[in-house]
C-alpha cells in the first residue's frame, strides 16, 4: 500500500539558523519557507537525490510543533511521509485493520499542494505517520 519515503519532517527552534546549516555545512539545496497556517507550521523543504527534509517552524499560538519543541527544546523529528496512490483507499484500509486517523478522518491539503492524513502513532510504533496522496 505505501509507496516511496516522501519526507522525513524535523520540528526545529530556529529556522534560519537550521537552514543555514543544511545549506552551508551539508551543502543542501534549501528551498523557500513557505507558511501553512491550515497546519500551523512553517515549512522548509530541503532537497535530496532520493527524497526530502521538512523543516517545521511554528507559525501561530495554536501552532502543534509549538507543544512539540516545549517537549524537545533542540528539535527532532516530528513525523515521516509516506506516498499512497489513493488517499481513501489507504484511509479505509487502515481503519478497517484498526488503525487510527488523527482529526476527522478526512484529508486535507498539505504543503506539497496534495491531499494528506496523518496516522496515531501509538499504532506504528511511537512513529506520527503522514500519508500523502501521489
Amino acid at each position: 500500500m505505501i509507496g516511496r519515503l516522501n519526507h522525513v519532517a524535523i520540528a526545529v527552534p530556529d529556522l534560519g539558523a537550521a537552514c543555514a546549516q543544511y545549506a552551508n555545512t551539508l551543502g543542501a539545496t534549501v528551498g523557500p519557507a513557505q507558511d501553512e497556517p491550515d497546519h500551523g507550521v512553517t515549512v522548509v523543504f530541503i532537497e535530496l537525490p532520493n527524497t526530502k527534509i521538512e523543516l517545521l517552524h511554528p507559525l501561530g499560538e495554536n501552532s502543534p510543533i509549538a507543544g512539540f519543541l516545549e517537549k524537545n527544546p533542540s528539535g527532532g523529528i516530528h513525523h515521516i511521509c509516506y506516498e499512497v496512490a489513493d488517499i481513501f483507499e489507504a484511509r479505509d484500509r487502515l481503519k478497517a485493520s484498526g488503525a487510527r486517523v488523527l482529526g476527522n478522518g478526512e484529508p486535507r491539503i498539505g504543503a506539497h499542494g496534495k491531499p494528506v492524513l496523518f496516522l496515531h502513532p501509538k499504532d506504528f510504533t511511537g512513529t506520527l505517520v503522514e500519508l500523502e496522496q501521489a
